[in-house]
Order: C-alpha cells, then sequence, then structure tokens
C-alpha cells in the first residue's frame, strides 16, 4: 500500500497533479494575456498556482479561487536589485506595505545603514525582519564596516563576524564592496573578506573605476555595479563582464543616462534598483513600477524593460526559481491593466493576492536600536570653523547626484574664525560624532543648499551615519543638531534657533516607527520648510545624508574633517 507523502514530497505531489489539472487548482487567472520572458512574445491563456508556485500555463484550468484575467497582462514580480530598506525611512514591515503594491515582489536589502549602527545586532534584526515578511527580502552581508577609515562608526565588521551568516538561508552573499581604494591596495582586510565569499555572489560599488583598475576590481570575483551614472563608464562595465544595476533613488537619478543601455542584446545583464528611495518619491512616482514605465516612454522594447525588472535580476543573484511565468517557478506575479504605462491592478507574492488583508495581524520583530543616539548636545561654538580667511576646500552640491565637487572658494574671517558667506552660498557644515565612541567634530563648508537663515540636520549620515548639519552659522546649526540628539535620531529645519520641522527616527536613528503615509507628510512638511528657507534641493535630506559619503568623489565631510576622496586622504585643517 502506498504511503501518502509528508512534508515537501506532499507540497510537490500537490503541485504535480494540480500542473496535470488532476485536482483543482489553488488559484487560477484566467483568461489573461501573459508576457513570455524567454521569447518575449505574449500568449493567451490561464495561469494556475499551488501554494507559492505557478503550476500551469499554455493550458486551460479550474481553481478554487479564480482571478478574471480578461484585459489584464500578466508579468513576473518586480525585483528591486539594491536597496538600503533604512534610507526609505520605514521599518521594514512597513517598508514592505508601501512597495509591495508596486509590484516589488522581489528586495535584495543590503542592511549597511544599520550595521554601521548596531553591528551584527543590525543583520540579526535584517534577517528577521526577511523571515516574517510577505515579499521575499534576501539579505547580501555588509562587507565594508565602517565603509571607510577617515570616519567613526558604530561598529566594525572583520570576516570572522560574516561568516557565521553564509548558510542563512535568505543570506545572498556579500554586499556591495565599497571600499574600492582597499580592495585596488589589496588590503588584507578586504582580501580576507573576498577570499572567503569567492564561490557566492559579491556585489560591487565602484564609482568612476575604469581601466586597468577596473580590471584589477573584477579580478576580485565583484559582480556587479550600481555606481555607473554615465553610459560610457556603464557600457564598460557591462562589456567586462559585470551587472550593471540602473538605479533611481531619490537623489541619485541615474535612469535618464543609462536607459539607452537596455536593448535585445545586453537586457538579459542587467538589473534596476532604487538603493535609497523614500515614501514621497513612492508615492507620487511608484518604484521599480515608476522605473518601467519612464523607460518604456523612453521608446525601448517594453517586453525588454520588463525582463530587466525581473528574470534579469533573479539570474544576477542565482535566484533561479523565479522571474519567469512557468511552472515551477515561485508565484510573484503582476496583473497589469495596462502593459505600456505598467499600470498594476493586482500583485501576488508568494501565491497570496496582496491586499489590506495581507498586512493585519502580522508578526514582527520589535524595534531595535531606541538607544543608539549617543552624542552629547554641542554649543554653537563646536562648530564654528576655526583659522584664517582665505581660499577654502568647498564641497560642491550637485543636485539629482551623490558625487559631489571640490570647489574652492574665498571665505572671509569673522570672530576668530573663518565665516561662511551667504552671498557666495558657502554655508557651514559639521558632522558630530554620535555612537558614543568619541566627541569628534567634522568642520567645513558647503555649497549647492541655498538657505538664507537657518539650518538642517539629519542623523542620517552615509555611512557612518553621525549627525550631518548645514546652516548659515555656528548657533542656527547647533540648534538643529542639538534637536535631532533629543529625538534620538531624525531630520530637523531650524530658524532663529527654533524647530520649524522635524521627523523623528528613532530606529537605530534611522528609520520612524510610523506608517508610510505619516512619514511622507512629515517629509513633505520638511521640504516645505527647507524651502521657505532658500533651498531649492528637490531632496534636501538626503543630500544631506551622502556628504558624510567617504568613498563617493570628490569631495566629503566626516567627524575626521574634510575628505579629499580622489586622494582618500584628510584635507589639510
Amino acid at each position: 500500500m502506498t504511503q501518502t507523502p509528508a512534508g515537501a514530497e506532499a507540497v510537490i505531489a500537490r503541485r504535480i497533479e494540480q500542473g496535470r489539472g488532476l485536482e483543482l487548482a489553488d488559484l487560477v487567472i484566467k483568461g489573461a494575456r501573459v508576457l513570455d520572458i524567454v521569447t518575449t512574445k505574449f500568449f493567451e491563456g490561464d495561469v494556475a498556482i499551488c501554494g507559492d508556485t505557478i503550476v500551469g500555463v499554455f493550458e486551460a484550468y479550474e481553481g478554487v479561487e479564480t482571478i478574471d484575467g480578461r484585459g489584464l497582462t500578466v508579468v513576473p514580480g518586480f525585483i528591486d536589485a539594491h536597496l538600503h530598506i533604512e534610507s526609505s525611512l520605514l521599518a521594514p514591515p512597513e517598508f514592505e506595505r508601501c512597495v509591495l503594491p508596486h509590484g516589488v515582489t522581489t528586495a535584495i536589502w543590503d542592511p549597511h545603514e544599520i550595521v554601521n549602527v548596531l553591528g551584527t545586532h543590525g543583520i540579526d534584526y535584517a534577517l528577521a525582519c526577511a523571515e516574517t515578511a510577505v515579499m521575499d527580502i534576501r539579505v547580501n552581508l555588509s562587507s565594508c564596516v565602517p565603509a571607510s577609515p577617515l570616519e567613526t562608526s558604530g561598529a566594525r565588521l572583520e570576516v570572522e563576524d560574516l561568516e557565521p551568516y553564509r548558510g542563512h538561508p535568505k543570506v545572498i552573499g556579500l554586499a556591495e564592496f565599497m571600499n574600492f581604494p582597499g580592495v585596488l591596495a589589496r588590503d588584507p582586510g578586504c582580501l580576507a573578506k573576498l577570499a572567503a565569499f569567492q564561490s557566492g555572489h559579491i556585489d560591487g560599488h565602484a564609482p568612476l573605476v575604469r581601466g586597468k583598475d577596473l580590471n584589477g576590481y573584477l579580478s576580485a570575483g565583484i559582480r556587479t555595479d550600481h555606481e555607473a551614472n554615465n553610459y560610457e563608464e556603464a557600457f564598460e562595465k557591462l562589456r567586462k563582464g559585470m551587472s550593471v544595476l540602473i538605479r533611481e533613488s531619490s537623489i541619485a537619478k541615474d535612469l535618464h543616462a543609462l536607459w539607452p543601455l537596455i536593448t535585445p542584446e545586453t537586457s538579459a545583464f542587467l538589473g534596476f534598483c532604487t538603493d535609497d528611495r523614500n515614501p514621497v518619491e513612492i508615492a507620487e512616482e511608484g518604484h521599480i513600477d515608476h522605473m518601467i514605465r519612464w523607460t518604456i516612454a523612453q521608446g525601448v522594447d517594453p517586453a525588454h524593460v520588463y525582463r530587466v525588472a525581473s528574470w534579469s535580476a533573479a539570474n544576477v543573484f542565482g535566484l533561479r526559481d523565479r522571474g519567469v511565468v512557468a511552472p515551477g517557478r515561485r508565484a510573484d506575479l503582476v496583473l497589469l491593466s495596462d502593459f505600456e504605462t505598467c499600470r498594476i491592478k493586482t500583485v501576488i507574492a508568494g501565491g497570496k493576492i496582496v491586499g489590506p488583508q495581507t498586512f493585519e495581524g502580522r508578526q514582527v520583530p520589535q524595534p531595535v536600536g531606541l538607544e543608539s543616539m549617543k552624542a552629547e548636545p554641542v554649543e554653537a561654538a563646536d562648530l564654528a570653523v576655526k583659522g584664517e580667511a582665505g581660499p577654502r576646500a568647498v564641497i560642491g552640491v550637485v543636485p539629482g547626484k551623490i558625487v559631489t565637487e571640490r570647489l574652492e572658494i574665498e571665505l572671509q574671517a569673522s570672530g576668530g574664525g573663518v565665516a561662511p558667506d551667504l552671498s557666495q552660498d558657502a554655508l557651514g557644515v559639521a558632522v558630530v560624532a554620535r555612537h558614543g565612541v568619541n566627541r569628534n567634530i567634522g568642520r567645513g563648508f558647503v555649497k549647492g543648499f541655498g538657505l538664507r537663515e537657518g539650518a538642517i540636520a539629519s542623523s542620517v549620515g552615509h555611512d557612518s551615519h553621525n549627525i550631518c548639519v548645514v546652516g548659515t552659522d555656528a548657533s542656527e546649526m547647533a540648534a538643529a543638531a542639538n534637536r535631532v540628539i533629543e529625538l534620538g535620531g531624525g531630520f530637523v529645519v531650524t530658524a532663529g534657533g527654533a524647530v520649524k520641522a522635524e521627523l523623528a527616527l528613532p530606529l537605530a536613528g534611522l528609520m520612524s516607527l510610523e506608517p508610510h503615509e505619516a512619514v511622507r507628510e512629515s517629509l513633505l512638511k520638511l521640504r516645505a520648510a527647507a524651502k521657505a528657507l532658500g533651498c531649492p534641493l528637490a531632496e534636501p535630506f538626503l543630500q544631506v545624508a551622502f556628504l558624510p559619503l567617504a568613498v563617493i568623489p570628490h569631495l566629503k565631510i566626516t567627524d575626521f574633517g574634510m575628505v579629499d576622496v580622489d586622494r582618500f586622504e584628510l584635507e589639510p585643517v
């Protein structure tokens, strides 16, 4: 007598029976037009689903539950190929509630931001969130904590800290290796991490690295890059075997330059990613769906755009079970009422229809890092730039880019130090260490924020997430920084020493505990407050947040001081 299969065998048996039509499928999408990613053509018919797996296409099926697919187009679920959920300013459970309706069914998360604050406790939190998520969140282990030796981080991870996580089912490999100078210099710590993950995936991060330096970087086993912001650089990387992840974040707008990369010949070697995208842009434009519709509007073959958003990205990371509407693949599907404008009608994640019920009654991990803000209050004198009048290196903000320029501006002395010059838009900028390791403060000047009064401050300061503040004078900057400290982390706009707008980010000083709708409203108020002070930047807080990113050219600032990224050295005081 044949015994009833148990466990995984029983699951496989049900899939076979439903795929053969011997029993009703759990869910059937009937009469839809389906995109065949393999041929980039369409077929008309049913899609049968058993549990979390597609079991039937190209045939007629009946199901326990049925979706009327007439007039709809079915495409594979979208994959965000590289992001930091922390940069959405939302706790991970709220992040997925925000983006799942936009068709994002898989996210490749580098928890680099929370790990720089909390160390391996940040990895543990990320994996706990991934295990309880509705969407499939995969984690790449943060490779560069801290990102550079020229800043103070809340943690330091060596290879022995990462190796215990290698076998976790939610872990893919090693996240963006942003210390590219360390790789090229064959730093022993970098080499140890690269050697430990040679058999798995290793993400890259190599802005402006070209020629033989790029060859050397790729020879370390690094496979992707999301930092190319011009076609020539991206095309060289593509030809040299890298998978280029085209990025469209809230600040780094690279899609406009890189969409011509997408051709029938290259679409299998690309992916879309958002890196850092907040609820304002998600609500107003979308997420990966925004990238799809915008690219199609430029005249790119839609089928290849959808391939980039799904199968190609899955292939990059070795996720062989998704990205195509076919039997045996994960039932991550997007039903579109309009194919070319990516108008989404229904999202199916792991075989479940996404709706308000998806997020009700979920057991989610408790927030962590609620006491991560360890900075002491500062005074105006702490933030003033000392020295004499004369030419000064000034950070030049490039709107919509995380790359900055190195400028030189003649500044005057005042009160025993060097004063900001509002007529030249040379504002003060400071980074205050906040991890309790030391009381470092880096001081300097920045051009591009356009403030006529007041200050804006943030505890989101890539990548070590110290407090970064920009303002018209030291007293305004101190008022803004101290309010961030009082909040336990957040965004603040001040003028006349008074708070004009704020958003608390108590989860590791990076994320809100509020719903995404509330965070969006707070961000809009913050933007309006910054604009009222004269700031012309569309996303001022992310521009502030990237001023300390000392692995992106050309001039940055950390709690150590001003950093010449091209030379990877501190500026003379």
